[in-house]
């Protein structure tokens, strides 16, 4: 049973040297709709300015270093360090658009039926442009054999 002062969401960032991105990031995270969350960023050792970024933040933001492991240790991190009851996981130069919790979270409010919940990704340049997306071949017309129902 969730309390008042455990969110529902904790959101972990895993990061290495993304000054350049973290700011936007952090920023699409904390313009949720939904408010009950906290953000895990886990700094993988960076040797940039990352680290004074996320600290910088205050609350819901919370940073913990680690020395660098790659991305996969820095998550587990974050995992261990979580206090919500869902995970959700967002890369250091990844944005979130405002209702991203406030449509994703009640799904899992269907008596233990949905374990994973995940969406569409638009791809972009360094500046923010949209970049096409690779669109999946439409599949062949299904020929059937003579007499097949």
């Amino acid at each position: 049973m969730r309390t008042q002062d455990v969110p529902r969401v904790s959101v972990v960032i895993p990061v290495y040297n993304a000054e350049r991105y973290l700011r936007e990031t952090l920023d699409s995270v904390l313009a949720q709709t939904r408010r009950d969350f906290e953000v895990v960023v886990v700094d993988d050792g960076s040797t940039d300015g990352t680290r004074e970024i996320a600290s910088g933040c205050g609350e819901p933001v919370r940073c913990v270093a680690q020395a660098n492991a790659g991305p996969s240790p820095a998550r587990n991190r974050g995992i261990r360090e979580a206090r919500g009851e869902l995970i959700a996981f967002l890369d250091s130069d990844d944005l979130w658009l405002p209702e991203k919790l406030a449509e994703q979270v009640p799904l899992f409010d269907d008596e233990g039926r949905v374990g994973l919940v995940y969406c569409h990704a638009e791809r972009m340049d360094s500046s923010g442009r949209p970049l096409p997306t690779a669109q999946p071949p439409k599949p062949a017309p299904v020929r059937r054999a003579a007499g097949a129902p």
